[in-house]
Formats: C-alpha cells, sequence, structure tokens
C-alpha cells in the first residue's frame, strides 16, 4: 500500500477551473437513475402547538426542485453541461412537474420515461426557520417491468457524444441488475468515464466504475466494517476496489471531507471546507456532478475531487437541496485565502 502525503496532489489554478468551464458546454454528460421531486413547504416557528408538543410553522412559502438523479442533473446543467436525464417518473402531476423542472432548465428529458403503473417519487420536507423538521416520502420501490428498463436503455443508445455517464442509484427500482450491467457495458464500449453513487441492495453489482463513490456509512455496511480511522479508510478503499474492479473510490465522509483512493495504490484525503452547514442534503449529488463535469473536461479525478469538495462545502450552507453554481464555486476559489493566490491546493490543505 502506497501511503500519500495529501499536500502533495496536483495543483489546480483558477485561471484553469475557469478554462474547464468554458469547455463544459460542449461536453454532455449523461445522469441516468431514481428521479426525485423535492417538494418543500417553508415557514417561521414562534410557538409549539397546544395540541400536541410540535412546533407550529407559519408557511411562507412553497416551492418543488429536482431531486435525486434530476438534482445531479441540475448540479450539471447548472456547471453548463449539456445534460442527458434518464430516470422514470408516474403518469401523474409530479412527474409533469419534474419534467417541466428538467425542461425551463435546459435539460434533456427524452429519457425520462413515464410508467403508470408506479408513482413519482416525491420527497416533502417541512422546514422551519432554516431547519429540516419533517420529511415525507412517497415513492414505490418495486423494480421498473422490462418494458419499461427498454424504453430507458433504448433512450441512451440513442444519444451521441455522451462524455461521462454517471449512475445515481437511491433503491427505488429503477437500476435493476441486468440494467447496471447494461450501463457498465454502454460505457466501456464507448471508452467515457462511468461514476457511479451506489445504495445497498446494488452495492457490490457496480463492476469497472471509474468512480465508486459511496458514503462513510455505506461503505461500513456494505463491508461489514467500522470506518473510524484513515487506516480503516483507505483498507475499505482498497478493499472496494478489488472487489468491484473499480479505477478509483472516492469515500465521502461528512465534515471530515473525503478519500480518494486509487488503483495505482496511492490514496489521498481531501479535506472538507464547510464554513457553515446549514443542510448536508444533496451534497452527494454535488460531489459526483462536479467530479464528472470536470473530468469530461480533461481534469484529473485527483483535480475533479478537490473541486468537488469545495462545491459540496458551499451547498451544506443553504437549507434544503440546492445546487452547486458557476458563481458560487468560482468566488470559493478566486478568494481562497493562500499565499499563492495561483493555487488552490495548499487552501485546501490548511482548512
Amino acid at each position: 500500500m502506497n501511503t500519500t502525503d495529501s499536500s502533495r496532489m496536483e495543483e489546480l489554478s483558477f485561471h484553469q477551473c475557469r478554462a474547464w468551464l468554458d469547455i463544459l458546454p460542449a461536453r454532455r454528460i449523461a445522469v441516468v437513475g431514481d428521479v426525485m421531486l423535492d417538494h418543500y413547504y417553508l415557514g417561521s416557528v414562534t410557538r409549539i402547538s397546544p395540541e400536541a408538543p410540535v412546533p407550529v410553522v407559519e408557511l411562507e412559502q412553497e416551492t418543488y426542485r429536482l431531486g435525486g438523479a434530476a438534482n445531479v442533473a441540475h448540479n450539471l446543467r447548472m456547471l453548463g453541461a449539456d445534460v442527458l436525464l434518464c430516470g422514470v417518473i408516474g403518469q401523474d402531476a409530479h412527474g409533469a412537474t419534474l419534467v417541466q423542472l428538467a425542461e425551463e432548465l435546459g435539460i434533456r428529458t427524452e429519457g425520462i420515461i413515464a410508467d403508470a403503473s408506479r408513482p413519482t417519487t416525491v420527497k416533502t420536507r417541512v422546514i422551519g426557520n432554516s431547519q429540516q423538521l419533517l420529511r415525507l416520502d412517497r415513492e414505490t420501490r418495486v423494480p421498473i417491468a422490462d418494458s419499461v428498463a427498454k424504453q430507458l436503455l433504448s433512450a441512451l443508445e440513442s444519444s451521441t457524444d455522451i462524455a461521462a455517464l454517471i449512475v445515481e442509484d437511491y433503491n427505488k427500482g429503477v437500476l435493476r441488475a441486468d440494467v447496471i450491467a447494461a450501463l457498465g457495458q454502454w460505457a466501456h464500449r464507448r471508452n467515457i468515464p462511468l461514476l457511479v453513487d451506489p445504495k445497498m441492495e446494488n452495492f457490490f453489482a457496480y463492476h469497472g466504475a471509474t468512480v465508486f463513490k459511496p458514503n462513510q456509512k455505506e461503505a461500513q455496511a456494505a463491508l461489514g466494517m467500522k470506518l473510524e480511522h484513515e487506516g480503516d479508510i483507505v483498507e475499505a478503499g482498497h478493499m472496494l476496489l478489488q472487489r468491484l474492479a473499480a479505477e478509483n473510490v472516492l469515500i465521502t465522509l461528512g465534515n471530515r471531507g473525503m478519500m480518494l483512493i486509487e488503483r495505482s495504490g496511492k490514496h489521498w484525503h481531501i479535506p472538507s471546507v464547510a464554513r457553515h452547514v446549514a443542510d448536508v442534503s444533496g451534497a452527494g449529488d454535488t460531489v459526483i456532478a462536479t467530479v464528472a463535469a470536470f473530468m469530461a473536461v480533461g481534469a484529473t479525478v485527483r483535480q475533479a475531487a478537490q473541486l468537488a469538495t469545495i462545491a459540496a462545502g458551499i451547498v451544506c450552507g443553504e437549507p434544503g437541496v440546492v445546487p452547486i453554481t458557476i458563481p458560487a464555486l468560482l468566488a470559493a476559489l478566486e478568494h481562497a485565502p493562500h499565499d499563492a493566490p495561483s493555487l488552490v491546493t495548499p487552501f485546501l490543505q490548511r482548512l
């Protein structure tokens, strides 16, 4: 095992990041997986209900946002990428709202299949004083039918010039074992990066990923081991590399940042740069979207991961599921307090 000091990670200049972002609109990235609609009730809490010991939220706003795989697509689009979104919705009003929101953002929706036998997945959150108080889920986890799986894969096959493929699994039934295998084969035939955000049910079904990105809890549960210290995390990463024949494993660690373990044997700890954490919802979506976006325009996985931890730190500072934006990312890079203004890496290591 080759232990690597994170301070030796590749240098990353602000101007290079801007150049990559300028190129990104010419790259199409496909996102396949469980699409969701996030429904928010937002308001203020000033008292406790006399009916039960619960807060009373004085409703100020009701809004809908893209969630799940659709939130990954949203993050990519806000970074400037051309995005094809493939997933399954119900033939219902919530599904129509999801498609409308995606199309308003310029996301390609020809890969979204409407299935009358299932509802659109909706997560309803009640937020009072910028704190999440309650979440209600409307969903089914039944695997999609063969006919729907064929439509989904056909939509992807008919798309051209895909620069990277993200597979976003939330165990809602879209990513069956045969669909997962077909997606991996599709990416490998085209020699494009395959990035996977797994969940427990299909955790070990993903083979040959360019980047396999579980969070700490998921990796612990899948391997049946505690990941408390750096050595544990690195060992887990190497186990996953071997078992899944992956090129890179990127384990997100919450407020400790991320650990990147490469097939070469090297590993890199990338500390979190979050200044204030209001809500971690959607941070993982931002990470995988940012990594895919920058790899699609020529960044190495190390450089892309460094940018991803900055992006995740930004979105964690906002309540609810929100995407990264170019102005926010560039502002974080431009105002990084380090000695060499052209370099981001020393900034990351001192925080």
